[in-house]
């Protein structure tokens, strides 16, 4: 057996469990209903805690659910950062949206040529990708500068909030509209199409050119729109409003996205600025927050600062990562946790997992977990690699779904995975810390705002696990506070390679 200190030091492997919340069982709580001995036993047998991944703990506004890429952006940063939702709420409460001068310059220059605003964004308050209510702003700037002919192009969700909902959200865009003025809704389209990010090019340019050229099928209302669609609200076919009459973006119009989040609008607004160049039509165009996307789009609120995180720290000491993750998520091992940051040092390794054909979460909930396993093993087998940093989606990815079952199987999937991993560590001599990013699979139902229950595949508001395995057997056991936030974890995760928090972080090592 070793000393306490000895075994909490030296390689390791962080290893996040996508969407691994903590709550009682019950019958809406897959990970509750589903069989994982391994992670059972993680949080019993060694030092374990429960983080907090929503909310203020890390920079959201209070209240708010976490997502993916603020939880990894936190756990890459270690400290709480202002996210692009709070920055943009600001925004509005002080005013500086609405009278901000590079929207006032596009409206004005939009009212006294009288062309066309477009706003496009996804219509739902999940606050995880973007939020209803920050169009009724917009709304009222377009009528504060006279723009007189003003459409929205309404992306329905199913996803961050419960499905079967947008119309009620929908009808709250309207209630907006008519508040303002201004405005009516044009075209409607489920995010499946509108924020693919698989690089699923086939549905991206059915958002294209519904908003880009009007092309859908003809509907004289929003709710016949939504009653087409057979997979529910994330899929709602490509729909024109036909007493909107004619849409479609023409030379000089102006367009305002108003997602928040960048990651699974870009695809969408990369296609439409490239369509409608290769068309001929030159438009305006401003983003709510910061996009990634190819061709620059100025952003109303900038991001918050995340440099001087996990990835510059492990850069300035020459400690060698390599990160792993499927597409899905890949990101979020690199772009994301290293702070918003696409460079890849020169100290780390990315294994990027695909598979063939389009997925099928509910039929494969497994998805391609086997072969991101296996890049587990084999890097934390190597003796030059300090660090392993892998995503497991499983858990996450197949509960947006709103599919009971399917999740309870992608949760075992997992917990077999990281008995898998565990047992790589041992063999290499590693520590492993195992840490949700955000509650999601143990919360699968939520009341509609009609008073039904219905299937819910979005996050929560819930605290995550933080389990850290010594790389060896133990005489005495250690503990962990009884509070963490994911801010703890880079500070953690220095503190077990040997190394001092970086300065810019405020989060603790927890051992």
């Amino acid at each position: 057996m070793s000393t306490p200190e000895a075994a909490f030091a030296g390689p390791g492997i962080l290893l996040v469990l996508d969407g691994w919340g903590q709550a009682p069982a019950a019958d809406d709580n897959a990970l509750a209903l589903a069989h994982t001995p391994v992670l059972d036993e993680l949080v019993t047998r060694f030092p374990s805690t429960l983080a907090d991944a929503s909310g203020e703990a890390v920079g959201l506004l209070a209240g708010t659910v976490g997502n993916s890429e603020i939880g990894h952006m936190v756990i890459g940063a270690g400290r709480p950062l202002p996210y692009d939702s709070l920055l943009a709420q600001q925004a509005i409460d002080n005013g500086t949206l609405r009278a901000h001068p590079r929207l006032g310059t596009v409206l004005d220059k939009t009212a006294a040529a009288g062309r066309a605003l477009h706003l496009i964004g996804l219509c739902s308050d999940g606050q995880i990708h973007a939020h209803v209510e920050h169009l009724s702003d917009l709304l009222a700037a377009a009528a504060a500068h006279q723009v007189s002919r003003v459409f929205i192009h309404a992306i329905t969700d199913g996803r961050d909030v419960a499905d079967h909902t947008s119309p009620a959200y929908l009808a709250q865009v309207a209630e907006f509209t008519d508040r303002a003025g201004t405005g009516r809704i044009a075209t409607v389209i489920g995010r499946g199409y509108a924020m693919d990010k698989a690089g699923s090019l086939d549905l991206t340019e059915q958002a294209v050119a519904l908003v880009a050229d009007g092309r859908g099928t003809p509907v004289d209302s929003v709710d016949q729109a939504v009653a087409a669609s057979e997979r529910g609200d994330e899929w709602v076919p490509a729909s024109v409003l036909t007493a909107t009459g004619d849409a479609a973006i023409t030379d000089s119009d102006a367009v305002v996205w108003f997602n928040f989040r960048s990651d699974r609008i870009q695809q969408f607004a990369d296609r439409l600025i490239e369509h409608l160049t290769a068309t001929g039509r030159s438009v305006d165009m401003l983003s709510l927050a910061q996009y990634d996307t190819r061709a620059a789009i100025p952003a109303l609120v900038q991001r918050a600062d995340a440099s001087g995180g996990l990835a510059d720290e492990l850069a300035a000491a020459g400690l060698r990562s390599v990160r792993v993750a499927e597409a899905e998520k890949f990101e979020h091992v690199t772009y994301y946790i290293n702070g918003r940051d696409a460079t890849v040092r020169d100290v780390e390794e990315h294994v990027r997992i695909t598979g063939e054909g389009k997925p099928d979460y509910i039929a494969r909930p497994q998805m391609n977990l086997d072969r991101v396993t296996a890049a587990v093993v084999q890097a934390a087998g190597r003796a030059d690699v300090d660090l392993v940093v892998a995503n497991l989606a499983n858990i996450d990815v197949v509960g947006h779904t709103g599919h009971l079952a399917a999740t309870v199987t992608a949760c075992e999937a997992t917990d077999a995975a990281v008995g898998q991993i565990l047992g790589a560590a041992r063999d290499s001599g590693r520590w492993v810390l195992a840490v949700g990013d955000h509650g999601n699979a143990e919360k699968m139902t939520k009341q509609a705002p009609d008073g039904t229950v219905r299937p819910y595949g979005g996050h929560t508001t819930n605290p995550v696990p933080l389990v850290i395995v010594p790389a060896r057997e133990i005489r005495s056991a250690s503990t962990l506070p009884e509070k963490a936030t994911l801010a703890d974890v880079a500070p953690t995760v220095l503190h077990l390679l040997g190394h001092k928090p970086g300065s810019a972080m405020t989060g603790r090592p927890l051992l």
